[in-house]
């Protein structure tokens, strides 16, 4: 990638939004040509600086408002465009700028999942724009990084899926889960994993630590979808700002070893510099504001239980840095790329 990559990013007010401006800004591969909120919004003409004040001087870029008149000026001089939108805008638009040229990374919901009759029932509308959809790729990216060169959409993959997907699929690929038994994932995300927008609901001084949208989760299609198996999934929001923990619990076949899980999950992650494989189980402090995902595991071989846990920051590696991973894969970089400190390689300095 010898040039600068013109990119646009549409859902700029947003927790997600900032995050992944603010990584946009450390890259030198990158140049910000658009931030842009919806049509009619509060801020427009405001600066992103003035919403998000830790990158004041840094990215004192203005606000502008989305509209199909941008789209037909600005759409044919970018390259790549990012949405941190409502999921119904992405599955609208991204493949108009599909067809305009302009790779796609949505960060939304709106091509998650393959088959359109999921829409109504998890997110609540129907999918208009079945081609996009089928040409829409899973965004995990330490997974999916063949796809995710050849496609010009890329769905990436939601917080809880992320730590959950993580966790699991060294165990799904390898086929060592026991075929029809029962396969839990437990999350626990803080509350800004539910954006931005006032709700008494995710208001700081309401939450305690409670489960919610048990067997109805938007997440347990995504994550059974790409798991390849059914799992029950049950989500928890708990009162600190940001970070995410997954616990999967399953049952494996009876001829499974400890030695072949740790060699599975070496062979999946020794090469992936975002990947912590520990000896001890994960802390979300030590991932938030971090592009990292921490994974422990633990093996009973009597009752062929296996636990394995994985901590994300749901706004980083759950969103934000994880598209700028795909970006970078699609581009032909290393997929940490400007994400670490340049001599960080493979799991120290150098």
């Amino acid at each position: 990638m010898s040039q600068l990559n013109n990119v646009a990013v549409i859902g700029a007010s947003g927790y997600v939004g900032a995050e992944l401006i603010g990584l946009l800004c450390k890259h030198n591969k990158v140049a910000i040509k658009h931030l842009l909120v919806s049509e009619n919004s509060c801020s427009e003409g405001k600066l992103f600086s003035d919403l998000h004040g830790r990158w004041q001087g840094v990215c004192d870029v203005p606000l502008q408002s989305f509209s199909s008149q941008w789209f037909d000026e600005y759409a044919s001089t970018i390259d790549s465009v990012f949405f941190a939108t409502p999921h119904e805008f992405s599955a609208d638009w991204a493949q108009a700028f599909v067809n305009a040229g302009v790779k796609v990374f949505d960060l939304s919901g709106g091509f998650r999942l393959n088959d359109a009759q999921d829409y109504p029932k998890y997110y609540g509308f129907e999918h208009s724009h079945i081609d996009a959809l089928e040409v829409a790729k899973y965004g995990l990216a330490e997974w999916h990084e063949s796809s995710i060169k050849e496609t010009a959409l890329v769905a990436v993959p939601g917080c809880y899926p992320t730590a959950s997907l993580l966790a699991l699929k060294p165990i799904t690929e390898n086929l060592f889960y026991l075929e029809n038994s029962l396969i839990v994932v437990n999350g626990i995300s803080g509350v800004s994993g539910a954006g931005r927008s006032a709700s008494l609901a995710t208001n700081f001084n309401e939450v305690s630590l409670g489960a919610y949208n048990i067997l109805k989760h938007r997440h347990q299609p995504e994550i059974s979808q790409e798991a390849g198996t059914e799992v029950i999934f049950n989500p928890h929001l708990a009162p600190y700002k940001r970070g995410l923990l997954s616990t999967v619990t399953l049952q494996l076949k009876e001829d499974i070893t400890t030695e072949q899980i740790e060699q599975a999950f070496i062979n999946a992650y020794q090469d992936k510099a975002l990947i912590r494989l520990l000896n001890t189980w994960p802390k979300i402090d030590n991932v938030a504001h971090t592009p990292f995902a921490d994974i422990h595991w633990q093996y009973d071989e009597q009752k062929h239980v296996l636990v394995v846990s994985c901590a994300i920051d749901n706004l980083l590696k759950g969103a934000a840095s994880q598209a700028l991973q795909c970006f970078n894969i699609s581009n032909d970089l290393p997929s940490q790329y400007s994400l670490l400190a340049p001599n960080y390689i493979g799991g120290s300095y150098e």
